[in-house]
């Protein structure tokens, strides 16, 4: 499959709709493309999704896929990573090629363990203090997309310039 976007935000079993909207927004504003697999914890017409995307909607490149296996069938080669609390090292030691596809799990367990433990040398961790054990979905599919386009000088996002003071 070609895609024309650089950065592509893999959710695996998401479970709450409100953090998926949340990052459909985040997906709409940088211009990373959505890629959900099944099943989902929410059906997508679901008010509470589409409340926390707000019009952001149509700005969307949003793909389904029935499983892992399907999202790889479609994806042959791809380069991806995965976010995970259990990873070896901090996301800002990686450096993401592009395109990208950055890979998340659902809120309740994360990524399968042992799809994990095969991409062992693919896994990323944003630190956080001992005894946490993870952030919103939505804030570190957030802090992942924010750290390639940082990587990459923020390629397609709107340039403010400095900042004057008053």
């Amino acid at each position: 499959m070609f895609f024309m976007n650089n950065i592509n935000i893999v959710l695996v079993e998401p479970e709450i709709p409100q953090n998926t909207g949340n990052v459909a927004r985040t997906c709409a504003v940088t211009g990373a493309a959505l890629h959900l697999i099944e099943p989902l914890g929410f059906k997508i017409d679901d008010a509470k999704l589409h409340r926390a995307g707000l019009d952001y909607w149509h700005d969307l490149d949003i793909f389904y896929y029935s499983s892992l296996e399907d999202f790889f069938e479609k994806n042959p080669g791809c380069e991806f990573f995965c976010f995970s609390s259990k990873a070896p090292r901090s996301y800002t030691e990686q450096h993401y090629p592009l395109p990208v596809f950055i890979m998340f799990g659902k809120e309740t367990k994360g990524l399968p363990e042992d799809f994990l433990a095969a991409n062992y040398e693919r896994c990323v961790r944003i630190p956080m203090r001992d005894g946490q054990r993870c952030l919103n979905l939505s804030n570190a599919v957030a802090v992942g997309c924010y750290e390639v386009l940082r990587q990459h000088g923020f390629m397609g996002q709107k340039d403010f310039g400095k900042m004057k003071a008053d």
